[in-house]
């Protein structure tokens, strides 16, 4: 095998000897930088309207990130298009750490429903998943089952005959439903509504059968009588919810829960993600967080960036499955 040397192919030695000083120069700069950050505002954007899980939390990330670094820290609500202008927005921002975004379920649904300007995986950096929130399998307190066997064994013996209420075509709680009857291989009647609070009369009333829905949003009325509980979405039971029993008991692999995640646009720093990453882990598990993060119905997470990009990759996988199962479509 022939070698290259510089006598021979100075031209090569020189292309060699400019790329080391790029990359040198850059790693010279990123270190200084990044243990500078931040140094000026820090912008959270939120796809959704303010008084929802991640407008909450994301502004007490804004709270506890101006009270530790002396910056101010604002959120930013961008709404529309099932969070796909204020995502866009985090997607096409500088990739500096001063523009955040904080996402929710959505996110890893949208690209199997709607044509997308950006790439959902590659497009951006993900901190942390900042906090998991279980739905709860639910139905009027007098309808036949008691459980979700009981379900499964009704919904098979009459197709589409159990009816199953949701907060509109490609929430949380529709899509949760669609799993279940994918894993399940049961048949049972969809009925959207718009918003989750316009579905409970119905349900209340048993003129809509079983729904899935937040635990924030259901658990008034599961203490108040109005709902009985079939099953939690989570892997494991719920502290506001003892006796909820997972739905992965009878149904081994299920899990949906809507979650909220923490993120940036692609190609920030490493430096600067793992001082974000550090300070994001610390504050979740501050008793003052972590109480007003259980009042949302939901449990803080606060993992690694690295775990937090598997999940997210995950949850891309399993809701396209979901999606082109259903055959919903953004006409839907």
């Amino acid at each position: 095998m022939s070698q290259v040397s510089c006598m021979t192919a100075p031209a090569f030695c020189l292309r060699v000897a400019m790329s080391c000083a790029v990359l040198l120069a850059a790693s010279v700069f990123a270190l200084p930088a990044a243990a500078a950050y931040p140094e000026r505002p820090i912008r959270i954007i939120v796809p959704f309207p303010p008084g929802g899980a991640s407008d909450v939390i994301a502004r007490l990330f804004a709270d506890k990130f101006a009270q530790t670094w002396g910056v101010t820290a604002v959120v930013d609500n961008r709404t529309g298009a099932s969070g796909i202008i204020g995502t866009d927005l985090v997607a096409k921002s500088a990739p500096d750490g001063y523009t955040l975004g904080m996402v929710a379920l959505s996110f890893a649904i949208n690209p199997a429903i709607h044509k997308l300007p950006y790439d959902s995986d590659r497009d951006f950096t993900f901190v942390t998943i900042a906090a998991s929130n279980p739905l709860v399998l639910v139905s009027n307190p007098q309808f036949q089952v008691k459980s979700v066997k009981e379900l499964i064994d009704l919904a098979k013996s009459k197709p589409d005959g159990v009816t199953f209420a949701s907060s509109g075509t490609g929430t949380s709680p529709h899509m949760s439903a669609e799993l279940f009857k994918l894993m399940t291989g049961v048949k049972m009647l969809h009925v959207p509504y718009k918003g989750s609070t316009a579905a409970h009369p119905d349900l209340f009333a048993g003129r809509v059968n079983v729904m899935f829905d937040t635990l924030i949003a259901t658990l008034p009325h599961i203490k108040g009588g109005r709902l009985k509980v079939l099953g939690i979405t989570s892997k494991t039971r719920s502290a506001e919810l003892p006796d909820a029993i997972p739905i992965a008991e009878t149904v081994p692999g299920y899990e949906s829960t809507s979650w909220v995640v923490m993120m940036g646009p692609a190609k920030i720093p490493a430096p600067v993600v793992e001082k974000l990453n550090a300070e994001s882990v610390r504050l979740l598990a501050l008793p003052d967080v972590k109480e007003r993060v259980a009042r949302l119905g939901a449990v803080p997470v606060g993992n690694s960036a690295a775990e937090a990009r598997k999940f997210i990759h995950a949850e891309l996988a399993k809701w396209t499955k979901t999606v082109k199962a259903a055959g919903i479509t953004s006409g839907n």
